[in-house]
């Protein structure tokens, strides 16, 4: 455990900048290859080693990536000794290995104790509500800056709404009360990840009755007392006049949205006490657009259900990815998002778009994760945010949005 000063200074002093914890899982490879071809070599020194279990795997990524040379370092998820032992060399841990709500938990606490910066890909909202309540106050004292969400889920709605707010209150002089965002363009393939947080989920829903009831609460994540007119995320098919388009759950609102309010409580309720937030997919206008909000609706519900039911589930599992698979770089290439955040207020209307032409799940995931903790690592001095379980928007805020744009993705209003 680091016998570092309580909470310690950010000036790059530890051995190492980066560990990745996770390297070779199928995203933490993409992780390791883009620090590697982007930051290894480069101006930044950037100093990174590779963790796992297993030894010979993770210096086979390293050899991979084209540097045998980086430090390797050996742990497990349950080994709380290996886990002190990583964390306090570092100064930002990456975890990319998941379900969190399964093999998370024991590194958090880690980086808490040690004072050490953290990110990861979850969407767990449980998870994220067990962090806080489990080591929100150690990180506190540490200075250890807990950031979770920092890939699809959840930084275009976090960075995307704080991009929409700055603006708007540049332009009229207050914040909008209502921001909306709507996911409208979506090419690529769920990780196999992503598909077993969801499986967990539903598993921990048999056995923990007290799950449902954060999973359904729209301001889970919030600290306690803090609240706000939000009621539950869009379950059918609606019009919507402010986007101007038909409109359809979006899966990922389940977590996406009680980032946002948490980054909205954690900033103090800058945009007021009545703030609303809500997420949903975009199915385009007219009949086809209708159609298509009752097809994604429907089949929203049929697939949970299908995860749900003992009798279906094995042949559902057949086709979906499992964890550490993925797609083939080609199948990568043809992905793409495009996020478009609305922020209305005072019958006055502004619109944002955060896009990239990367595979969301893959791609552009390794980017924005790959891009948070280098922000944590080489300009966390820099930043204004203690410790705590923080969002992308508080701990790293337009400064990682200038990072993810020089990295190639877009952060723009467009009217």
């Amino acid at each position: 455990m680091s016998t570092d000063p309580l909470p310690r200074v950010r000036n790059r002093s530890r051995e190492l900048d980066i560990v990745l914890w996770g390297a070779t899982g199928y995203t933490g490879q993409l992780v390791a290859d883009y620090l590697a071809r982007n930051y290894l070599g480069g101006e930044s020194g950037l100093r990174l080693a590779l963790a796992g279990r297993n030894e010979e795997k993770v210096r086979r990524v390293a050899a991979d990536i084209g540097h045998p040379e980086l430090p390797v370092l050996v742990g497990d998820s349950f080994d709380v000794a290996s886990l002190d032992a990583m964390a306090s060399r570092a100064e930002v841990v990456i975890s990319t290995v998941g379900p969190y709500a399964k093999y998370g938990a024991e590194l958090v606490g880690a980086c808490a104790r040690n004072g050490t910066d953290y990110c990861d890909l979850t969407g767990e909202t449980q998870f994220v509500r067990a962090m806080i309540d489990q080591y929100e106050a150690e990180a506190k004292r540490t200075g250890a800056r807990i950031v979770h969400c920092c890939g699809y889920d959840s930084i275009p709605s976090d960075l995307g709404t704080l991009m929409v707010q700055s603006a708007f209150e540049e332009r009229y002089g207050r914040y909008a009360n209502t921001v909306k965002m709507a996911a409208v363009d979506m090419r690529g393939a769920f990780s196999g990840g992503t598909i077993a947080s969801m499986m967990n989920i539903v598993d921990e829903l048999k056995t923990n009755p007290g799950l449902r009831k954060i999973l359904g609460n729209p301001y889970a994540l919030n600290p306690e007392g803090v609240r706000g007119p939000d009621k539950g995320d869009q379950t059918g098919a609606r019009y919507d006049e402010d986007l101007g388009f038909w409109t359809a759950p979006f899966i990922m609102a389940a977590i996406n949205t009680r980032v946002v309010r948490r980054s909205h409580a954690l900033m103090g309720l800058p945009w007021g006490e009545d703030f609303r937030y809500s997420e949903v997919m975009g199915t385009g206008k007219g009949p086809n657009g209708l159609w298509r909000a009752v097809s994604v609706a429907g089949g929203m519900i049929a697939f949970m259900g299908s995860l749900a039911i003992p009798f279906t589930r094995p042949f559902v599992e057949k086709k979906l990815p499992a964890p550490g698979e993925g797609p083939s770089a080609e199948a990568r290439a043809k992905g793409r998002f495009k996020t478009l955040l609305v922020a209305i207020g005072n019958g006055q209307q502004l619109r944002g778009v955060v896009s990239d032409d990367r595979d969301p799940g893959y791609g552009s995931t390794a980017v924005m994760l790959s891009e948070s903790a280098l922000c944590l690592a080489l300009q966390g001095k820099d930043l204004d945010a203690a410790g705590g379980i923080l969002t992308p928007a508080t701990a790293m805020g337009h400064t990682l949005i200038e990072r993810l744009r020089a990295a190639g993705l877009t952060f723009s209003i467009e009217g």
